[in-house]
């Protein structure tokens, strides 16, 4: 099976490109301390046009949606208090949002974070959040899926840029737990 650098033409180490990052995406990697080495991780340049998932599988590749993850922010609700979390799960999947994550936070209702709380409270660009550099206080919610692919294409904290990293990396970020069923089957209408 392939692997998500095989789509690209210039595959770079993710340290010799923390210039083209968010600061907190590149404080992350200059601090990593996880037991993957932060030298598996990589950065390719991609065209902020085909930042969306169907876009850059449909210019790179069909293969690649089984390999690519997205991060969502989330808010869970219960009294008068509000807890921001991240979820990853595969492209081809959806957050179980009023199950996984509701359960997950024990909050009586979640939903999807306003963008402009997601974008305000990651220092991140809409449509090219990612795990790496959130806040160390928020929970990220890890689908098993995503920490058991070998190598896991996600977003670099902008539009511009996607970064390439070992799934088991991720289950090593801060407030990291791996839930099974975090991620379940889009509907047609979803995946069309």
């Amino acid at each position: 099976m392939p692997v998500p650098m095989d789509a690209f033409d210039v595959v770079r180490p993710a340290l010799d490109c923390l210039d083209l990052l968010p600061e907190p995406v590149a404080a992350a990697l200059r601090g990593w301390r996880g037991t993957v080495p932060v030298e598996q991780f990589h950065y390719v340049d991609t065209d902020p046009a085909i930042a969306d998932t169907a876009v850059l599988v449909e210019h790179h590749g069909a293969w690649l949606l089984e390999q690519s993850a997205n991060c969502v922010v989330v808010a869970g609700k219960r009294g008068g208090a509000v807890t921001l979390a991240a979820c990853v799960v595969l492209s081809h999947t959806r957050v179980d949002v009023n199950g996984a994550v509701r359960r997950q936070l024990g909050a009586r209702k979640a939903s999807f974070a306003p963008m402009d709380t997601a974008v305000g409270e990651t220092g991140m660009e809409y449509g090219g959040i990612t795990p790496i550099g959130l806040p160390a206080d928020w929970p990220l919610f890890l689908d098993a899926a995503v920490a058991d692919t070998p190598y896991v294409l996600i977003g670099s904290g902008g539009r511009r840029g996607k970064l390439i990293v070992p799934g088991k990396a991720l289950g090593e970020l801060p407030g990291a737990m791996v839930v099974e069923g975090l991620g379940c089957p889009k509907t047609a209408a979803e995946a069309g």
